[in-house]
């Protein structure tokens, strides 16, 4: 049985985290093998290009950032992701490919188009089954997720750069909503919760309703 990608996108503070970690313990629960997953990041050389593309402090041109972020989700692809679904894992990703087509083609102006092109290739047409969007405005989630660590070099980016960001990916919940479901990220989280689960549960084998 091949497994399922379920991802979780949108701006700085929307809660996608909270909701990823959520959502594993829900599948812990019911007893599905899962994998919890984040981008960048998930493996060795995809932690080190996050610390490189997010903690340091000196110039990056938008397509260096594009191609790190794309580099790391190669290697996961080929050395995490491929191989968990193919033992029927379900994968929860925070963040996936959406989120360069967004944050790289849409906030520093690279094309969605030529950055979707960019993931296709990288990730060998891997695609997530589902994906969560959580609809946050940047003027209410950049600074408000209680995060007592520094702001990265991402979260720093003026507030033009996350409407744009954010713009994205309205416009791909309207392109492929037989994909990604838009959630109001103003609800509360256990009620965020119970939306999300609504969805997956459908999901589940022998069409379980729990």
């Amino acid at each position: 049985m091949k497994g399922c990608l379920i991802t979780f996108e949108g701006g700085e503070g929307c809660g996608k985290t909270t909701q990823a970690r959520r959502l594993a313990a829900r599948l812990e629960r019911e007893g599905l093998p899962f994998l919890l997953q984040r981008e960048p990041g998930g493996t060795i050389l995809g932690e080190t290009l996050r610390e490189i593309v997010l903690r340091g402090d000196y110039p990056m041109a938008p397509w260096a950032e594009a191609l790190l972020m794309a580099a790391a989700r190669a290697q996961m692809v080929e050395e995490v992701l491929r191989p968990a679904l193919s033992r029927g894992v379900w994968v929860v990703s925070d963040r996936f490919a959406d989120s360069s087509t967004a944050y790289q083609g849409g906030g520093l102006g690279l094309g969605e188009e030529r950055i979707q092109e960019l993931n296709l290739w990288v990730t060998g047409g891997l695609r997530p089954d589902l994906t969560f969007f959580l609809d946050l405005p940047p003027e209410e989630g950049r600074h408000g997720d209680g995060k007592e660590r520094p702001l990265d070099r991402i979260e720093r980016r003026p507030v033009d750069f996350h409407r744009r960001v954010y713009d994205s990916y309205v416009r791909l919940a309207q392109r492929e909503p037989e994909r990604v479901v838009r959630i109001d990220a103003r609800k509360p989280a256990d009620v965020i919760e119970e939306e999300v689960w609504d969805v997956v549960k459908k999901l589940l084998p022998g069409g379980r309703r729990v």
